[in-house]
């Protein structure tokens, strides 16, 4: 899973990952509870992830229109003195709305979306139309953002000619990103949303030839992760699967012999193999093996699969793209084990408690 975030002074969940597990979210009918995600067959950790993100009938993003915050109004940074004051400014923000996070973009609007459209025109070619993809809009708050600031002041031709398009997978989110842009009614024209996975090659279509541009903001953190594991520090990693226990609701762990083809993909990138394969003496390969045995140190390690998958398909299907992506570098008071490790947590009344397994938690909100 995860590229998971902070404790979010941006405010986040899943961060390598943070899956954000929300007690109150409950269904219309029954609770989607996280041993319904696992059939008969074991599945691998990001199709578990994935499921309890984005399934289209109990899905977080799925389901939840109010997964994303959205402010009333734009925080006024000059009556705040200084990062102290506008950290209790956001604590408070927190504890007055049962959101799972905000934004960066949101918390700065309108700057924020303001800045990346001026980045934009700086750069793009405008002699040709412009046009934009945003994946994972949110409320649409960066796309009306950037959308304003263009209008005012970009050449009218360019704000004529451009086209916005807002890949998201969550149907209330897409609808809630119509209704945001739907506040200036002359970016209706301009403005669309496919709702649909953006990892999904074929969702895509031909190969975009023209230049365009592709936002991803706080995407790449909430994609599913996998996990591989190893018994100790010379034998080789194996993917995870979670499964269901027999006769059981409990899910547990099963680990194979890694053949799943991304997974490989991944570990070959992050040159996870380096220090298991570099050329050692006979002496010095026996001596690692006798102390791997006697201090077994095992390994866990979570691989940002979904966001490589993303990466290519977007490569494919946009080679002309250029790509302007933010998110998060580190999750601090992490208590789920392994590198690169989500943090799993869950919030009410403002409050959040952290998990230290990924399986803990039974309602899944992230």
């Amino acid at each position: 899973m995860m590229m998971m975030a902070s404790r979010k002074t941006l405010s986040m969940f899943l961060r390598c990952s943070r899956v954000n597990h929300a007690e109150s979210f409950a269904f219309s009918s029954t609770q989607f509870f996280s041993t319904n995600i696992v059939g008969d067959s074991p599945i691998l950790v990001r199709d578990f992830v994935h499921s309890a993100l984005y399934d289209p009938n109990h899905g977080y993003f799925s389901q939840r229109s109010g997964s994303v915050g959205v402010l009333e109004r734009s925080i006024k940074f000059n009556n705040l003195q200084g990062r102290k004051a506008y950290m209790q400014h956001l604590s408070n923000i927190y504890k007055q709305n049962d959101i799972s996070w905000f934004t960066p973009v949101e918390l700065f609007k309108p700057w924020y979306a303001h800045a990346i459209a001026e980045a934009i025109l700086r750069t793009a070619n405008l002699s040709v139309p412009l046009k934009i993809y945003e994946v994972g809009g949110g409320s649409g708050t960066c796309a009306k953002g950037i959308m304003d600031y263009i209008m005012l002041n970009a050449p009218s031709r360019v704000y004529s000619s451009m086209t916005y398009t807002s890949v998201e997978i969550s149907p209330s989110l897409a609808k809630r990103q119509m209704e945001t842009i739907g506040e200036n009614r002359s970016h209706a024209s301009r403005f669309k949303v496919e709702c649909r996975d953006a990892a999904d090659r074929d969702g895509w279509g031909d190969v975009e030839e023209q230049p365009c541009w592709v936002i991803m903001l706080e995407v790449l953190d909430n994609l599913p992760h996998d996990l591989v594991c190893s018994e100790n520090q010379v034998s080789p990693w194996m993917e995870v699967c979670v499964e269901r226990k027999h006769d059981s609701d409990e899910l547990s762990e099963l680990y194979k012999p890694i053949e799943d083809p991304l997974i490989l993909r991944c570990m070959e990138i992050m040159d996870m193999d380096k220090d298991r394969t570099n050329q050692e003496s006979k002496i010095t390969s026996s001596a690692r093996s006798i102390w791997a045995k006697v201090f077994p140190k095992p390994g866990r390690c979570w691989l940002p699969t979904g966001c490589l998958n993303l990466l290519e398909v977007l490569h494919a299907a946009l080679p002309k793209m250029s790509l302007i992506a933010s998110d998060f570098s580190f999750l601090p008071d992490v208590k789920v084990h392994g590198d690169r490790a989500p943090l799993v947590s869950t919030k009410k009344d403002g409050s959040s408690k952290d998990y230290n397994s990924y399986l803990n938690a039974k309602t899944f909100g992230f």
